[in-house]
């Protein structure tokens, strides 16, 4: 298949697009040949599954094995849509689950290439149970803490996105692939279909990325060396400060400089720590925030992190969101967390109350707290109240000279005071939010400069 065709690949293609010169080893399961023309006795049903395998010269629409990409070795399992519209009968879900339990006998990420119209309706209620097989295996490959990764090609539909695709710890998408729960077949003759695409459901925070066939391998390659599995790993080093400065002496100047539109940003802060970031995208219920950078980042050494970083904006519900699931992923694998304060405060419009600010927030803290792995945070800018603890780490936060924290900001503290602005200053003297008095006060572990 050429680098970047807008055609559809088979499943053996996609395999070889991805493995190369390092090959793929073909695994089966036990046969448990099906009675003629299926459990439903569906006439014809027979002559439709022969005439598949020879027009694809496959025996169902589901290959696996084991395989390398890059460097790292993995199952690997794809849909060949070609057979009957790559969809999930009783032979399909023998083979789903003996992937599953390969990746988790080998201990061995799973990548799964996705290509499906749904259920097999030759098959009725038996096929449909297969979903509830694939989601008892995703499971069990979750708790032994082995990653799962989707790669969504055109078209991924049914309950094959909705369990396989959708169930992944990181989902990728092909470019124009047609990706949603609804086919093209069934759902509203009005209905955008724009929501129902790969660029759609990026933009609904559904997909981390879309990623063209060309470059592909090397986008999981790196997935797959951050995500592990890994042994022991340190807790995240703290990046180096990026801003020169003394001191703040006054309140009002430790707020003055956090709110320094010259002061470095997250973004710049991520660029200088790691030699590669992945991105996670989205809060996976339709909601995006521009204003929180989440994912995996591999630093100089090799060594994977997971970070979270807020950009000086306002946070919203969906980024709450997105930076839990990014810190339980993170968890649940292994690998440490750095996150990144720098808020005026959590999203306090009608929007975000509707959105659920107080639970994604509580969701937060609540991911920050349970975490197994060592989470380290470092305070680059505004430290604006519960929006910013929320991302905090107890007894591991580190500020930056030019950062400040506080309960509340001064001007908003004055007005709940009934102080004039004129007083401002001396209310952010009183709540002591400078550096040195967030280290005298035991928040702050250390004075990053």
């Amino acid at each position: 298949m050429p680098a970047d065709s807008p055609a559809r690949a088979t499943a053996r293609e996609m395999i070889a697009l991805l493995t190369g010169a390092a090959g793929f080893t073909e695994h089966r399961p036990p046969s448990h040949p099906l009675p003629p023309d299926g459990p439903l006795g569906w006439a014809g049903y027979d002559v439709s599954r022969e005439r598949a395998g020879r027009r694809t010269g496959e025996e169902e629409s589901v290959v696996y094995g084991t395989g390398v990409v890059g460097d790292r070795a993995c199952v690997l399992l794809a849909f060949e849509f070609g057979f009957l519209g790559g969809s999930l009968g009783r032979p399909t879900g023998d083979r789903l689950a003996a992937a599953y339990e390969l990746a988790l006998t080998r201990r061995l990420p799973l990548l799964a290439l996705v290509a499906t119209g749904g259920s097999r309706m030759q098959e009725g209620m038996v096929a449909l149970t297969q979903l509830q097989r694939v989601a008892a295996a995703s499971t069990r490959l979750r708790a032994a803490g082995l990653p799962q990764i989707a790669v969504v090609r055109d078209p991924t539909t049914g309950g094959g996105w909705a369990t396989v695709g959708a169930g992944a710890d990181v989902v990728l998408a092909l470019p124009g692939a047609q990706v949603g729960f609804a086919g093209s077949r069934v759902r509203p003759a009005d209905a955008d279909p724009h929501a129902y695409s790969a660029e759609g459901q990026f933009a609904a925070g559904q997909v981390d990325a879309v990623v063209p066939p060309g470059e592909l391998a090397g986008a999981l390659t790196h997935w797959l060396r951050a995500l592990g599995p890994h042994g022991a790993l340190p807790a995240a080093a703290l990046p180096r400060a990026l801003s020169a400065g003394r001191l703040p002496e006054t309140g009002r100047e430790a707020v003055a400089a956090a709110r320094d539109p010259r002061r470095p940003r997250a973004q710049a802060y991520l660029d200088d720590h790691f030699a590669v970031r992945l991105p996670l995208h989205g809060d996976r219920c339709g909601g995006t925030d521009p204003g929180l950078l989440c994912g995996f980042g591999l630093r100089a050494d090799g060594l994977p992190v997971a970070y979270v970083a807020q950009c000086g904006t306002p946070t919203r519900p969906a980024g709450y969101r997105a930076a839990a699931r990014t810190i339980r992923l993170a968890d649940r694998l292994g690998v440490p967390v750095l996150t990144l304060v720098d808020t005026p405060g959590a999203a306090n419009d009608a929007e975000a109350e509707r959105a659920g600010a107080g639970a994604a927030i509580a969701d937060a803290f609540a991911a920050v707290a349970a975490a197994r792995v060592p989470v380290t945070t470092l305070v680059i800018g505004e430290g604006g109240s519960g929006g910013a603890l929320a991302l905090a780490a107890p007894d591991n936060t580190h500020v930056t000279v030019d950062s400040y924290f506080s309960v509340i900001a001064p001007e908003l503290a004055a007005a709940i005071l009934k102080r004039p602005p004129s007083k401002t200053g001396a209310t952010a003297d009183q709540l002591r939010l400078r550096p040195q008095d967030l280290l005298e006060l035991g928040f702050a572990r250390s004075i990053v400069s």
